[in-house]
């Protein structure tokens, strides 16, 4: 049975402008390292500017690899709920019946391509945002879509979901650190004691 490896990664650290940060760059060139060792066959990435530079460094790690942008990988919220959470609600202040259609076609095409088996073992990287990997770690999990809310990861963490036909995915990892050294953990979130 052929099962679909799909190794997704938080950009790297990311000035508010979004270009990759020397951290960011570093934690990218650690993350391509530990996944040098197996058979990557493409790195897939947002076209934000951020994610590009993250799988561009990655993709030097992983000569085997094509590297190409994927517009599902874009940075978005993946879901309105309809019922706000009251700590919620002025994240989605604004947000109406058309924001929240968008949020659901553009969800339905991120899991549509990438949260499926593939018809041959299949090893893949998806260089993306911290939204992308929460609501694809939802849909994996079958948890209600509101769930993507507070599922939080770190800049180049490493999140790993298989896909075998017939099974229910299988999560491996979510929002591993091992790779980065103490000081290039935890960036991406908010202040906070960390263990």
């Amino acid at each position: 049975m052929a099962t679909r490896h799909v190794y997704l990664v938080r950009h790297g650290a990311a000035d508010p402008f979004g270009a990759l940060t020397d951290v960011g760059a570093r934690q990218s060139e650690l993350v391509g390292k530990r996944l040098a060792g197996l058979p990557i066959a493409a790195v897939w990435h947002s076209p934000l500017p951020r994610a590009v530079h993250s799988a561009q460094i990655m993709g030097v790690c992983l000569p085997d690899a094509v590297v190409r942008e994927a517009p599902e990988l874009i940075d978005h919220i993946p879901h309105v709920p309809g019922d706000v959470p009251p700590t919620w609600a002025a994240f989605f202040d604004g947000y109406g019946a058309e924001e929240a259609e968008d949020a659901r076609r553009r969800a339905d095409a991120l899991t549509g391509r990438f949260a499926r088996p593939a018809e041959t073992e299949t090893h893949e990287i998806l260089v993306t945002h911290a939204y992308q990997v929460a609501w694809l770690v939802r849909h994996a999990l079958e948890a209600p879509p509101v769930r993507w809310l507070g599922l939080n990861c770190g800049n180049a963490a490493l999140t790993v979901i298989e896909y075998r036909d017939g099974m229910a995915p299988t999560m491996l990892l979510y929002n591993d650190m091992g790779h980065l050294p103490v000081e290039l953990r935890w960036t991406g979130f908010g202040a906070g004691t960390r263990p």
